[in-house]
Order: C-alpha cells, then structure tokens, then sequence
C-alpha cells in the first residue's frame, strides 16, 4: 500500500469490474449467463468505417502523431455534424476538440477546471465515472438529486444557496445513463440560464444521441441561445456506430474550457490514432442511416424486455431512447439484494441502482445489449422466479 496513493486507495472498487468476475466464476462452472449489465453495444460497427480505417491504415503519413486537438478532417466532420443535426454552427479549430473516448474527456474536463476543494454538481443517479473523476481533482461532490417523480430531470429550485456559491462546474447527461431519461430543449434552457446565473460551467453528455425511438428527436444544449458562454457537450461514436473499443469521442463548445482540457490532454496523450479518427470522420458525415438502423434494433429488443418484465410484475417505463431500462425492484428487495438473487438463481447479470448513486436505490438498470433471443430467455427465468 506504500507505493499506492491516497486517491487512488478511497476509489470504490468499479462495480462493473465486480460483476464480470462473478460472471467468469459461473461460466467456469458451466452456467449460461445473460449479462444485461454493461452497456457496451454488441452489433458490428457498420463495414463502411472498417472500409475507411483499412484504407487509412495503408497509408504510412497515418502512422504519425496526430496534432493534439485531433485531426482537422475529423474536428470538421463534428462540426458538420452539429450544423446538419442541430443547425448549430461550431468553430472546429476552438470550439472542437478530439478526445480518446468520452469517458476520457469527462474524467480530464474536471482536472482541468477545477481546483482541490472546489465542488461539482454531479447527477445522482447518474454515470459513475462523474464522481469519481471529482474525486480524484481532489474536488467534493454536490449530488444533483434526480427521481421518477419529475421524470429524472434537474429541480435547480431545490439546490441551496450555500450550494450554488460552492460549484464551479455542473454535469447532466441526457438522454441519461442509467435511468434512460429524455428531456426537451427546455430542459437545457433552464441549465444554461441557472448556469450563467449560478457562474457555472454546464457538461452536457451526449453520448446516446443518436439512439432515439419513434419521432423523439435528442435535442443538443448547444441549441440554447447563448449556450457557448457556460456549457460543452460529450459526443461519442461508441453506441451510436457500435465502436466502443474504438475510442474515439469529442467535446464541442465553449472556447475557454476546451482550450484548458487541451491543454491539459497535450501533456499526457497525443490523441487518437489517426486512421481511427478518419474513420469516424466519415461515420458523422454519413447519412446517419447506420445510427437509425441501430435505433430500430434496440428499441425492437426494449419491447421484447419491457413486456418480459411486465409478466414478472417488474415495474418499468418505455424509454424515448438509450440501451437501457430503468426498472423497480419488487417489493422486499433492495437494488442489491435484487441483482444478487437474479445472478444466482437466473443467472442473468443486471446492475443495481446504487451503482449510480444512493437515489438509484430501488431500481436496476438493464442493458439491451444482447439479441432477442436472449432477452426472451433472461424474460422466461425471470417469470420463474418467486417475487
């Protein structure tokens, strides 16, 4: 423990990371596990972006160091993207920057703007990686409380004035991981203008915009008159194109901020790899077509899961959008308790909500990140449990 830091010996343990070893520990056994708990798409990326990064790859100047900010093809293609998507028009020489996956970029946003001591509203529920990344700037926390009753949206009339005087920096995500929440762009309105008034910059993360059923459309907070002046937001290729393991992500928006996590990134990483970065490129300037596809996919298997759940007397609500259902736990289950007794009895993974945060109590989040089949499957041995 001598040579291990402090911050790094306080971090929970990933829970995730938990799991996964529980489920290597069944397989071995020879258990059949439906692994509903990461959500890491399992569709092929689209053989038009393998094309484009096999054609990239070929050419030796490829192999070089990207520039710092990210290739200007790629920086271009997110702001091509933002004007076609949202009609919002983006410098991609300061008001874009390339980042190795957005998880990267959140963790490195936060050590790049504030100060030890300084505070952070941070969802709750919400992504983990928001809070951890607080902690290890040596920053505290301020949960932004989120709950079914308003539909998991923000009640900035509830945070205190002693609150607001202590953040410097505010994440949302929507559409949200993990309670699959969708918002209009009044939602943003609000952030921003609490933002501007509170002396606040606002992290929007994006990474399930593409990922909408029927008409919803995910609205951007750079749509907001005036957004540029407090707030960035995370996109990320990763569900929306199926390239996870690709790593490669961006932040769009105010000049300041991503000039300082630039800065911050150009003394530890030299970007992405470059033929990756074309590559994507060309997936933004697509017709999205490929993202639509994908959307159609999940929703097909959120159907399929919500009406196995219904037959289980689990309680969930149909999502505008993400890989994921929120769902209560039956009665006489806590969130862990509930995921416990699935993993042993049904041998189905699911992820408790207070993974999340301690208001995700009462509730599991289950990915949809396996075919039909087996979510038909993970349906039948949940209706042959006793709840």
């Amino acid at each position: 423990m001598a040579f291990i830091s402090k911050k790094v010996q306080s971090l929970p343990p990933y829970l995730f990371s938990d799991f996964q070893r529980k489920k290597l520990e069944l397989q071995a056994k020879g258990v059949d596990v439906i692994d509903l708990g990461i959500g890491a798409p399992d569709l092929p990326t689209p053989a038009f972006i393998i094309d484009r990064l096999v054609e990239e790859s070929q050419k030796a100047a490829n192999h070089r160091y990207s520039s710092y900010a990210g290739s200007v093809e790629f920086r271009e293609a997110v702001a091509q993207f933002y004007l076609k998507r949202y009609g919002v028009q983006l410098d991609p020489e300061e008001e874009v920057l390339a980042l190795i996956g957005t998880k990267e970029g959140i963790a490195n946003l936060v050590q790049a703007v504030i100060n030890p001591g300084e505070a952070v509203f941070v969802p709750n529920p919400g992504y983990p990686v928001y809070r951890s990344a607080v902690h290890l700037a040596g920053g505290r926390t301020i949960d932004l409380p989120l709950n079914h009753a308003q539909g998991y949206e923000p009640q900035f009339n509830k945070l205190s004035k002693e609150e607001k005087a202590a953040a410097k920096l505010m994440f949302l995500n929507y559409p949200s991981n993990p309670t699959a929440a969708t918002v209009s762009i009044q939602t943003f309105l609000e952030a921003v203008t609490f933002s501007v008034e509170n002396n606040l910059i606002l992290a929007n993360d994006m990474a399930y915009d593409l990922i909408t059923f029927d008409s919803y459309k995910s609205p951007s907070v750079m749509q907001v008159p005036n957004a540029k002046e407090c707030a960035v937001e995370f996109g990320s290729l990763s569900k929306s194109f199926n390239m996870t393991g690709w790593r490669i992500g961006y932040v769009v928006g105010n000049k300041t901020v991503i000039k300082a996590l630039s800065t911050l990134k150009s003394n530890i990483d030299t970007s992405q790899f470059l033929p990756i970065q074309k590559a994507a490129a060309r997936a933004l300037k697509s017709d999205l077509s490929a993202a639509t596809l994908h959307s159609s996919i999940f929703k097909e298997r959120m159907e399929k899961m919500h009406q196995a759940l219904e037959k289980s007397a689990i309680i969930a609500e149909k999502p505008r959008g993400t890989i994921f259902l929120w769902a209560k736990v039956p009665d006489g289950f806590s969130s862990q308790s509930f995921a416990n007794q699935v993993l042993e009895e049904a041998a189905i993974i699911v992820t408790p909500g207070t993974a999340f945060g301690h208001l995700g109590e009462g509730y599991v989040r289950i990915a949809l990140t396996v075919p039909v089949e087996r979510l038909e499957e993970a349906g039948k041995r949940l209706q042959r449990m006793p709840f």
